[in-house]
């Protein structure tokens, strides 16, 4: 009996490898504040579904987003989840778990897919599953030196990311690592923050990864 292939959905290209993670995110704020980080350059946006009425929030971003600009949701915990997720126009599966039924559903609706794992045995077991990217959560304890050391035993070209208490104070710690992907939270929203507020933290860390990762030809 042959074994079904497996679907794996490649992390996408962009200017700045930044996802920016709104936990407790509501509604009637969602299209002003998305907007605003899309403006300013974010190219991911993850809603935790931990967050107020999650699906509807989504559902409205996702709408009206550019093509090129991932919307999905963080904290997905089951294929019932993400079935949700795609009916609601999500496109960006994150998750603080490997789960490869969730993955697979996932890669199976065609989403970019970022699970959590801390140890090299998560690690490896999430990209067999097919994920597009990995999480390194809470990467505040881990430490770029830790993250480095379990990228060695990776395949070449896994798309590593630092999530948790990473802000853009460190960015150039984890640049001399070779980490270039992060998701963003508290230093980019927290609840009740304005799409003001949002915005001119965007700029200052969008300012900060042009610094630690410049464009080719420029450093």
């Amino acid at each position: 009996m042959s074994t079904p292939s497996l679907r794996r959905i490649p992390w996408p290209t962009m200017r700045r490898s930044l996802v920016a993670i709104l936990r407790g995110l509501r509604p009637q704020e969602a299209e002003a504040v998305v907007g605003a980080l899309i403006e300013e350059g974010l190219e991911a946006i993850e809603i935790p579904l931990n967050s107020p009425e999650p699906f509807r929030s989504i559902a409205m971003v996702a709408r009206t987003a550019p093509s090129d600009v991932l919307i999905g949701a963080g904290t997905v915990l089951s294929v019932e989840d993400v079935d949700r997720l795609n009916e609601a126009g999500g496109r960006l599966m994150v998750s603080p778990n490997v789960d490869p039924d969730v993955i697979a559903r996932a890669s199976g609706h065609g989403m970019v897919t970022m699970p959590g794992v801390v140890t090299p045995t998560e690690a490896l077991a999430a990209v067999k599953a097919g994920a597009s990217g990995l999480k390194f959560f809470p990467a505040n304890l881990l430490g770029p030196s830790i993250i480095q050391a379990i990228t060695v035993i990776l395949p070449p070209g896994t798309v590593v990311g630092a999530v948790g208490g990473v802000g853009e104070a460190e960015f150039a710690a984890y640049a001399a690592a070779g980490i270039r992907t992060f998701g963003l939270g508290s230093s980019l929203y927290k609840p009740g923050s304005t799409a003001d507020e949002v915005r001119a933290k965007a700029r200052a860390v969008i300012a900060a990864y042009d610094a630690a990762f410049p464009p080719d030809g420029e450093a």
